[in-house]
């Protein structure tokens, strides 16, 4: 069975770096908002180490974007287009997802519709966190800014969930993970999960 490459190395790099910074962040940020947990976490590791992670979390896409113009921007133009086809991936997905039949899932490009929302949530979920963030380091705490953190930390942890459970433990989404470890995905997987970008792919002769 030939393999197909979904992600180069770079890409599954960038990838881990964000999970780690996010998981970082996380922690930390519950510590501070939940200090009962951490006395003196305000002014103490946990502040230190979230401050780091926010570092990495904004430098490393920059650093990825700048080295990787014509990707990154692929990547989202695919992330914000939307057609009936997505449309119709929504609404197949629930029914699918519990072993419905795998006919009824409109076709995909590279990133089937699941995955495009997930970045756009960490899209706008990330430009929330980094502007907020900024505010509260640098003008001190704000109501509005804490009020937004959070919302945003609901919106992108709730999505995370369904994410990592999908990834990591559906029998069907199995191959998802190898990609990411590996940047490679069989033949039959990305022919039934992404039909649009196997076409491409096929046209342009790029199987391993």
């Amino acid at each position: 069975m030939k393999d197909i490459e979904r992600f180069r190395k770079r890409a599954i790099f960038h990838h881990w770096w964000i999970v780690l910074c996010s998981f970082l962040l996380a922690v930390t940020g519950l510590f501070m908002f939940m200090e009962t947990l951490s006395p003196g976490a305000m002014g103490g590791y946990s502040r230190i180490i979230h401050r780091f992670a926010a570092l990495g979390f904004v430098a490393v896409p920059i650093i990825y974007f700048v080295l990787n113009p014509k990707t990154s921007l692929e990547w989202l133009k695919e992330a914000f287009t939307w057609n009936t086809d997505d449309i119709g991936w929504l609404q197949a997905a629930p029914e699918y997802y519990f072993g419905g039949p795998e006919e009824n899932m409109p076709p995909q490009g590279r990133s089937n519709t699941g995955q495009k929302l997930w970045m756009v949530v960490v899209i706008i979920t990330g430009v929330v966190f980094v502007i907020t963030g900024a505010v509260m380091m640098f003008s001190g705490v704000s109501g509005v800014a804490v009020i937004l953190h959070d919302i945003a930390f609901i919106a992108g942890g709730a999505m995370f969930l369904v994410h990592f459970f999908l990834a990591v433990f559906h029998p069907r989404m199995s191959e998802a993970m190898r990609s990411m470890i590996t940047g490679k995905a069989s033949e039959d997987y990305v022919k039934s999960h992404h039909g649009k970008w196997y076409e491409e792919v096929v046209a342009k002769g790029e199987q391993s």
